[in-house]
């Protein structure tokens, strides 16, 4: 919205600032940050009088976890609300894949609102059917893959890019679409399943973020993908908006959410930024890239389908419980020990994706 207010520059006043994507990224991420702070206590309030009981905890879950018994859930919420309002505010409305990834964010907010809602009121850990809320994800990422394809540019279209080879693409076809599925509902569904510690998705989805918009930022920018070889996706460079924004709302989050947690961020935030990253990845053509950058939410996943698939063949477990970061639970790792040392792991892996842009 702010963009708008270069119509009355002259090229040379503060207004003209408002034309650099850098400079309105640093004001959506310092926007973002200070929602937080002043909405958090207020939110966390309301939610602890709204659901008394808080988010029920799993009966097979590590012992440890009981003791955050009462603790609201929904906090995603906070983060949803900073983020949406802060990218609108900074970032160019007319950009399609602006709201391509707000519109994919907001949607899978709603469907892990609903399930947050469904658990809190029925105090069970069930919530919404897994297979309507897979559906409804599927819809959603549907619509967003077919949408990205249609304002990539003709020669992107339908493509995919690989990392590491210069000017390497391969033709999917109608198979596009469903593999643009494939990426935005499983990001969805990654982070997800490594909400499960106080910290623990939160920090990762905001190095993802930060890392995803920088590789946006570079994409849009023609001078870039000359130097560096890269596929140059006009109008992408906007989405380092609202990756800064997320960066931001994820601060003002986690000074709430640090161990132990004031409320828990819950599907309404994880399913939302999961679906976020899924879907910058796709209108950027990194979706493979994606895999390196989350590595981390890709690991939390295939132990989840390792474990369900080796005890359906064998009756054994290859982990002593999945997630694998509750698997480190159960070895006796303390929890701090385990969110800072995976905030770790998804920082070089972050760099080990930025790498991407330059080795080819």
């Amino acid at each position: 919205m702010f963009y708008w207010l270069t119509a009355f520059s002259d090229g040379g006043d503060l207004f003209n600032l408002f034309r650099y994507i850098t400079f309105r990224a640093g004001g959506a991420f310092v926007t973002a940050l200070v929602f937080g702070f002043v909405f958090g206590r207020p939110l966390i309030d309301l939610l602890r009088r709204k659901q008394k009981k808080g988010q029920p905890i799993r009966d097979d879950g590590p012992a440890t976890h009981f003791v955050k018994a009462g603790t609201p859930t929904m906090g995603g919420l906070l983060i949803l609300s900073a983020l949406m309002f802060s990218t609108l505010l900074w970032a160019r409305l007319d950009n399609p894949y602006v709201w391509i990834v707000l519109l994919v964010t907001l949607a899978f907010g709603l469907i892990g609102f609903a399930d947050d809602y469904a658990k809190v009121t029925k105090q069970n850990t069930k919530g919404v059917s897994g297979r309507i809320r897979f559906g409804a994800g599927l819809l959603i990422a549907a619509l967003a893959a077919f949408a990205a394809a249609s304002f990539h540019p003709a020669a992107l279209t339908n493509q995919l890019a690989l990392p590491f080879f210069k000017d390497a693409l391969l033709n999917l076809g109608i198979l596009f679409v469903p593999f643009g599925m494939v990426v935005i509902v499983g990001a969805a569904n990654a982070v997800n399943l490594t909400d499960g510690l106080d910290g623990l998705a939160i920090m990762p989805v905001m190095i993802a973020g930060g890392t995803l918009g920088v590789i946006a930022y570079v994409v849009g920018n023609y001078n870039f993908t000359e130097y560096l070889g890269v596929h140059f996706v006009p109008g992408t460079g906007e989405l380092l908006i609202f990756s800064a924004a997320l960066f931001g709302a994820g601060l003002g989050f986690l000074w709430y959410n640090a161990p132990p947690a004031a409320v828990f961020m819950g599907d309404t935030g994880s399913l939302a930024l999961g679906g976020a990253l899924g879907a910058i990845a796709v209108c950027t053509k990194h979706e493979i890239v994606l895999a390196i950058v989350g590595g981390l939410f890709v690991v939390e996943a295939l132990s989840v389908i390792i474990q369900v698939l080796y005890f359906k063949r064998t009756g054994r477990r290859v982990f002593l419980m999945a997630p694998i970061h509750h698997h480190f639970e159960k070895k006796g790792w303390a929890e701090p020990q385990i969110v800072i040392r995976f905030w770790i792991i998804s920082l070089i892996l972050a760099l080990a994706g930025l790498a991407t842009l330059k080795v080819r």
